[in-house]
């Protein structure tokens, strides 16, 4: 929840209100008189899902030959992997 602050206190101490915001991760709605006028918060981490189209469309292509190697590979470690025995949780070693 974002905490009030008048603007001349943020103006004041500028720099350690960056610093909550960028490190604390905390937020303030400012005030000028008894009026909000403005709000300093922290920038959204990660990405949405609305870029997740250009993302996708930005990553190196692979040829076809590669892609079929790749896939040729992947059956592979799958067959080997359910070869394999489960190790079981309650052995003591």
């Amino acid at each position: 929840m974002a905490r009030t602050i008048s603007i001349t206190n943020i103006a004041r101490n500028f720099s350690e209100f960056i610093n909550r915001v960028a490190y604390r991760r905390e937020s303030y709605i400012l005030l000028r008189g008894k009026r909000p006028v403005a709000e300093l918060r922290p920038v959204p981490q990660g990405r949405t899902l609305g870029e997740l189209p250009d993302l996708m469309a930005s990553l190196p292509k692979l040829l076809p030959e590669d892609a079929e190697e790749f896939a040729r590979d992947l059956l592979t470690i799958r067959t080997e992997l359910a070869k394999e025995k489960p190790p079981d949780p309650w052995d003591s070693y």
